[in-house]
């Protein structure tokens, strides 16, 4: 009989767990249902269009009864023999409701964690799970702070799919139509959650350094209000384009010619995607590039206000160089690969299910 598995998730709609979980639910053999904590995003719509089962049980607070009770029933009613949670809400109360409905195995996956959290809350319902995983070895370190121990806890990384992010042409093209860009002006591209740690605000003010570039950011988040005032204020609204949250990176980073990431405390996935679209790119952070040389991604220098702009200015002077062709496609590595993401986890469920 085939592992069924519960997926919970408290995702914040745009959020890239949730574009990680898709990457997970397609590479797994098991059979999969998914229940959101909080209003689906494009992503969760879509993967229910395309014909995921998606639950909606909204919850406000980290401990709600009547989520952990909603939670044990839909797991009770649908024989799950995995429960997997996805965030910290959902870990707090998943691992609860799954404790309670008797499921075989629980395993938590934590992509980022806020040292503000509840943790005495966290680590008491730590202990009814099996095993939580944890996407890089900073939260790995975070979650022993907190008292996993090593015994529950496996480090299994943030992956993509290199053929989603393909570089594509009329892509660009449509894009930069829609967007009111024009063919041959540069543009510097960032993505991600607006919101201050990441750094976007350094982003704005170096692009005012960088005569006849435009910058695309793609997202939203509680910042953007803010960005746009600092935008105004450098002088550079007309070049600072708001593109807003997308269903996928893969058109917007089309139409970019060079990705920057600015933030520090990040695990850098969107490098990645980066990269593998054949875009050049400058970052503060990118755990997977710690220890592999990609030609074209360079690391900014730490409290060198300058390195960005600086970085910005060569970039496109190399852009012009090469009359603006496409670098190829490069990757970290098959260590952050969704096919091996999805491999490793489902190796846990047939341990945890006792099938494997």
């Amino acid at each position: 009989m085939a592992v069924r598995v519960l997926h919970i998730i408290s995702a914040r709609a745009g959020d890239g767990a949730e574009h990680q979980l898709r990457l997970l639910i397609r590479h797994l053999p098991q059979e999969c249902e998914v229940v959101t904590l909080s209003p689906p995003g494009p992503v969760l719509v879509a993967m229910r269009a395309d014909g995921t089962a998606v639950h909606e049980m909204i919850s406000t607070c980290d401990l709600d009864q009547d989520t952990i009770r909603g939670l044990r029933r839909l797991a009770r009613r649908g024989g799950f023999d995995v429960v997997h949670t996805h965030l910290f809400r959902a870990s707090v109360q998943g691992r609860v409701a799954a404790w309670l409905a008797g499921a075989a195995r629980v395993v938590a996956t934590e992509y980022h964690l806020d040292e503000g959290r509840r943790t005495t809350v966290y680590r008491a319902g730590e202990r009814l799970g099996h095993v939580t995983v944890a996407v890089s070895t900073v939260i790995a370190e975070r979650l022993r702070r907190w008292g996993v121990p090593d015994k529950r806890l496996a480090v299994i990384p943030k992956a993509l799919d290199p053929e989603e992010f393909r570089f594509d042409p009329r892509l660009r093209t449509e894009a930069r139509a829609r967007l009111h860009i024009p063919a041959a002006t540069p543009v510097i591209g960032a993505l991600g959650r607006l919101e201050p740690r990441k750094r976007f605000d350094v982003l704005i003010r170096a692009v005012r350094e960088v005569p006849g570039a435009v910058l695309l950011l793609v997202g939203d988040g509680p910042a953007r209000h803010a960005l746009e005032t600092l935008a105004a204020i450098e002088g550079v609204a007309d070049r600072v384009h708001f593109a807003g949250p997308v269903r996928h990176s893969r058109e917007m980073l089309c139409a970019m010619d060079i990705f920057a990431s600015p933030a520090r405390e990040t695990f850098g996935l969107a490098v990645l995607e980066a990269i593998a679209a054949g875009l050049p790119a400058l970052y503060a952070a990118c755990e997977p590039l710690d220890d592999v040389i990609v030609g074209d991604a360079r690391r900014l220098t730490a409290h060198d206000p300058e390195s960005l702009p600086r970085g910005l200015r060569a970039e496109v002077l190399c852009l012009t160089e090469r009359s603006g062709k496409r670098l190829p496609a490069r990757s970290a590595g098959e260590r952050y690969d969704a096919g091996r993401m999805a491999t490793e986890v489902g190796e846990l469920y047939e341990r945890a299910s006792g099938s494997g």
